[in-house]
């Protein structure tokens, strides 16, 4: 149980990526914040060692006196997991300014706000890990989402400047950068895809199936794996760096 003692937070952590983020760290011997605004599916994925916090990451206040809860509780925020955040594309034309700032102020804002927040105790022990989760967007452009793709590029930045920031620390900084994964936000998209085109469900779905080089969707238990590979003895050296779980997208 690598992760014995340590805290770790999980912005969006009640379904999907952040879900099994938290969920593999938990087993591994973490205590676990997972934060989300929505009560009841933080509750249904709430366990001894996965403990559910209402915060919304696009409230500074919010967060702050969220995180100042969680580390009174638990301790300091040893890994800190900005993972929540909103998929979706739209063509810049059809981009209005709330469609940018609603977005901008979830992938970015909320990330910066909750790893701020998290260093405060984490920069007070001689440990710790902020994993972000990116996207492959992030590091290539996504065609029909210039918005989603400018806010996950700008989360590569911000990481890349910690990371620099505390070089000598023994604090790490890495982006999680996956292609296609298999969670609700496919679900969404496969319908919305459908009612647009008129094309049947498989057809829809191998649509983004197809995006990813090795002819399938990615699992969240990949992302997760990941997340912890960065927690484990002898990671200390990867910083800095999109770690790409894309089946060969470059």
């Amino acid at each position: 149980m690598m992760l014995n003692n340590k805290h770790a937070l999980v912005t969006g952590g009640g379904t999907g990526i952040g879900l099994a983020i938290a969920q593999t760290l938990a087993a591994n011997g973490a205590e676990v914040t997972i934060t989300g605004r929505r009560t009841e599916v933080l509750e249904a994925a709430a366990s001894d060692v996965i403990h559910p916090l209402v915060m919304d990451v696009c409230d500074e206040a919010s967060v702050s006196k969220g995180i100042a809860f969680a580390v009174a509780a638990r301790g300091p925020i040893q890994i800190c997991v900005p993972n929540a955040g909103i998929a979706e594309g739209k063509s810049i034309l059809k981009t209005d300014l709330e469609f940018w700032r609603n977005m901008m102020a979830t992938n970015l804002d909320g990330a910066f706000l909750t790893i701020r927040e998290s260093l405060k105790s984490m920069t007070q022990t001689d440990w710790g890990r902020v994993i972000a989760v990116s996207s492959i967007a992030g590091v290539r452009g996504l065609k029909g989402a210039p918005c989603y793709s400018a806010t996950k590029h700008g989360l590569l930045g911000l990481i890349r400047s910690l990371s620099a920031d505390y070089a000598t620390k023994p604090y790490t900084f890495n982006a999680l950068c996956p292609a296609y994964v298999e969670t609700e936000i496919i679900t969404r998209n496969v319908t919305s895809i459908m009612e647009r085109t008129g094309l049947p469900e498989d057809k829809a779905r191998a649509l983004m199936t197809d995006m990813n080089p090795h002819g399938r969707l990615i699992t969240v238990q990949e992302v997760a794996d990941a997340a912890l590979w960065l927690c484990g003895d002898n990671s200390g050296s990867v910083n800095g760096q999109d770690i790409r779980i894309a089946g060969g997208e470059i």
